[in-house]
C-alpha cells in the first residue's frame, strides 16, 4: 500500500455552475458517477476548505481536492539502469512496463519516485510511455534544467526511437507529416490522435526499415516534433499501426474498442539522444541497447 495521494485542481470558468458530482463524473470518467458519489459522501473530496456536498456548485476559482486513500498499486518492474551520471545529468534505462510519472493507479511505482530515491530533486526532462522501453534522461540542478529545456523548445535535442510495426512499408525510407491532436475517447474523454481539428499541431517523423521479421518490419525514427503519442500515431496514420497496439489503429485513430494510451503490448524503444552538454557544451551522445525482438 502507498500513503495515498490528494489531486488538486482550481475550478475553471468552464465548470462554473456545475454541481461537484456532476462535474467529477463527466471530467473524470475512469469512475463512474456511483463511485464518486461514494467519495463524497465518505469526506474523500473537499470544496475550498469544508467537506464537499455532492449538489454544491462550483464557482470559478475554488480548489477543489480528492484525497485519494492509500491504495495498492499493479505490479510493474521496479529497476532501472544507469547509463550515464555526472553532477548536471543523469540518464537511465527505463523497462517496458514502468511508468515514467505518476499518473492513473501509479505513485510509488514510477521511474519518477525510483530514480529520486537516489538521485533527490532529479527532474525528468521528457516523458516515455509505460509500454516504451529504452533512455529516459534527467537534470539534476536547476540550471542544467533550464539549458536543457531551451535546447528541447529549439529543437537541438536528437532523439532516435525503434519500434516493431504492421507489415512492411514498401519505401526503406520516408518522411511522415500528420498533424496530431485531441480527439473523443469513450473512458477518457479525449486522447491524442491524427486530427485535422482546430486544436491540432503539425508534427514530422523520419522512418528508416531496418529490415523485417516474420511479415512485419523493424524501423529506426527521429522526431523532430514531439506531440504526444506521435510514433504510435504516425505510424498507424501510414497504414503500420506498432504491433500490439492497443489504442491505434490504421488512419492513427482510436480503435472502435479502444484500450487506454498506458496500456502496454506495442514494441517501441527509445535507443538514442544526443544533446550539448549544459555545463560544458560539448556534444554528448547517449544510447540504450534495444531488446532483442527490436535488433535489426
Amino acid at each position: 500500500m502507498n500513503q495515498g495521494f490528494e489531486y488538486r485542481e482550481q475550478v475553471g470558468a468552464e465548470a462554473a455552475g456545475q454541481t461537484v458530482l456532476g462535474y467529477l463524473a463527466r471530467r473524470y470518467r475512469h469512475s463512474s458517477q456511483a463511485v464518486w458519489q461514494e467519495r463524497i459522501a465518505g469526506g474523500e473530496v473537499r470544496l475550498g476548505s469544508a467537506a464537499a456536498i455532492a449538489s454544491d456548485l462550483l464557482r470559478a476559482g475554488q480548489l477543489l481536492v480528492w484525497r485519494r486513500p492509500p491504495w495498492e498499486e499493479p505490479p510493474v518492474p521496479l529497476a532501472f539502469a544507469i547509463l550515464y551520471r555526472d553532477q548536471h545529468l543523469l540518464a537511465v534505462a527505463k523497462p517496458r512496463g514502468l511508468p515514467s510519472i505518476p499518473n492513473g493507479g501509479f505513485l510509488t511505482h514510477t521511474l519518477l519516485h525510483l530514480v529520486r530515491q537516489g538521485f533527490p530533486g532529479a527532474t525528468p526532462m521528457h516523458r516515455l510511455g509505460r509500454g516504451t522501453s529504452g533512455l529516459l534522461l534527467f537534470t539534476r540542478t536547476p540550471e542544467a534544467r533550464r539549458v536543457v529545456s531551451a535546447a528541447w523548445r529549439e529543437g537541438r535535442v536528437d532523439k532516435e526511437y525503434r519500434a516493431l510495426v504492421t507489415g512492411v512499408p514498401d519505401r526503406p525510407e520516408f518522411w511522415i507529416e500528420t498533424s496530431i491532436g485531441p480527439v473523443p475517447h469513450p473512458r477518457l474523454g479525449r486522447v491524442y490522435a491524427a486530427s485535422s481539428g482546430k486544436d491540432a499541431r503539425l508534427a514530422r517523423s523520419h522512418v528508416r526499415v531496418l529490415g523485417a521479421r516474420n511479415g512485419n518490419a523493424i524501423v529506426s525514427l527521429t522526431i523532430p516534433t514531439g506531440r504526444p503519442h506521435q510514433i504510435r500515431i504516425h505510424m498507424a496514420a501510414a497504414g503500420h499501426p506498432l504491433v500490439g497496439d492497443p489504442l491505434y489503429v490504421a488512419g492513427g485513430v482510436p480503435a472502435a474498442e479502444p484500450g487506454l494510451p498506458g496500456d502496454p503490448g506495442y514494441r517501441l524503444h527509445a535507443h538514442r539522444l544526443s544533446l550539448s552538454h549544459p555545463a560544458t557544451g560539448d556534444r554528448l551522445a547517449l544510447e540504450c541497447t534495444p531488446p532483442l525482438e527490436l535488433r535489426s
